[in-house]
């Protein structure tokens, strides 16, 4: 789904991935990231997802005092990020990779 305003590049909300642009439907990586994060939202049945997310964002501010640093440390991200140039990633790994990613 095309969101043209959407403040991310790309960005989960189950079960939809939303992205800025109709070109990105083509970035793999991308696409791949977010789908990591529509697994991390099952694995956590969805809305205990977000607040984990939420949780987990405002305490790296705390620690980090920067957004973009706080962003990168959730670890959410550190998952999607670490993998998402691995497309097979979703198909060979155990669930809740998350835990085990730092």
């Amino acid at each position: 789904m095309i969101v043209k305003n959407l403040p991310a590049t790309g960005m989960a909300i189950f079960p939809f991935i939303l992205l800025k642009s109709k070109r990105l439907k083509t970035n793999l990586e991308i696409i791949n990231h977010e789908k990591i994060h529509l697994r991390q939202q099952l694995e956590l049945l969805i809305l205990p997802f977000y607040f984990l997310y939420l949780v987990n964002y405002l305490i790296n501010l705390i620690i980090y005092k920067k957004h973009d640093l706080a962003y990168r440390k959730i670890i959410f991200e550190q998952e999607a990020y670490q993998h998402e140039s691995d497309l097979k990633y979703l198909q060979k790994n155990s669930w809740f990779g998350w835990i085990r990613t730092r």
